[in-house]
């Protein structure tokens, strides 16, 4: 009998810890699930989940103090609330690495973009400065030729001697050798489409009076119209005058003294600046800024 009463006592000894574990968690969750408004306090501003730090609990119960041992049930209870926590932070954490890339891509964007912006001002600017030297030269280029015009125009009169030819006849006769037709022909050959410039021809005869003066005249035609008929002369270019057996004009005091003493025409070839101003316009057209 006082063997049986041991047996209950002890069993019920190792009983009690039990009870009293269940009967605290028991008391736990009636508390936690009584006071909601606890836990949904307004987070503090500097929490990153927006919600209250974890705090330890403090009612371990009367087994609390005494047994050291927790059930598996008890751990996974106190851990749960920390698992979460971690899960949140590391969303938390992936939507904040996802919001910095695409401020990161709409930064890049926005850079490049401006970059964009920036070489197309740059270009545009280039542009505009080879069109303002384009015109600036092209403005030098109008105020040199309308100088030269003016002086053209200033000097259209002002005719000066390039060649002079001679053209020897025999005595009595008006007929150009081949010789005086090729001395003719390296002298007109090269006006073809040139502007600017008269010929003069002036038949030299000896004799006296007016046979000597028709006769130089007649020599001074043959070259005139030789000139017309074989190189298409203009004959508005071409200014003739039978001189006779006169002085030569624009000579020495030695030279008019001497007179005439066979037949001869002097062929001059007399140009004004209009030469100059023709040679300078395919430039000036060249030079003009393409539109």
């Amino acid at each position: 009998m006082k063997n049986a009463l041991i047996a209950v006592l002890f069993a019920v000894v190792l009983a009690l810890p039990g009870f009293a574990q269940q009967a605290a968690t028991t008391s736990q969750e009636q508390s936690a699930s009584s006071q909601p408004a606890q836990t949904t306090q307004a987070a503090p501003a500097d929490s990153a989940t927006g919600k209250q730090p974890l705090q330890p609990e403090t009612h371990e119960g009367f087994w609390g103090h005494l047994n050291p041992f927790a059930r598996k049930k008890y751990v996974q209870r106190q851990t749960a609330p920390i698992r979460d926590r971690i899960n949140e932070l590391d969303e938390l954490t992936a939507a904040n690495s996802k919001m910095i890339k695409d401020v990161d891509a709409r930064a890049q964007q926005g850079i490049q973009l401006a970059s964009a912006k920036a070489n197309e001002a740059d270009q545009h600017a280039i542009d505009a400065g080879n069109k303002a030297q384009a015109a600036q030269q092209t403005a030098t280029q109008a105020n040199t030729r309308l100088t030269t015009v003016e002086q053209v125009v200033g000097n259209i009169d002002q005719y000066k001697a390039a060649t002079q030819t001679e053209i020897r006849f025999r005595p009595g006769q008006s007929v150009l050798s081949q010789n005086a037709k090729s001395a003719l022909d390296d002298m007109a050959t090269p006006l073809k489409n040139q502007r600017g410039y008269i010929i003069e021809v002036q038949g030299f005869s000896s004799g006296r009076g007016q046979a000597a003066i028709a006769t130089s005249q007649k020599m001074a035609d043959s070259v005139v119209r030789y000139l017309v008929l074989n190189h298409e002369i203009p004959v508005y270019r071409l200014y003739v005058v039978g001189m006779g057996n006169a002085p030569v004009p624009n000579a020495d005091d030695s030279a008019k003294s001497k007179r005439t003493s066979g037949g001869r025409v002097e062929v001059s070839l007399l140009k004004n600046d209009l030469e100059q101003l023709a040679s300078t316009s395919p430039t000036s057209d060249q030079a003009a800024p393409a539109k």
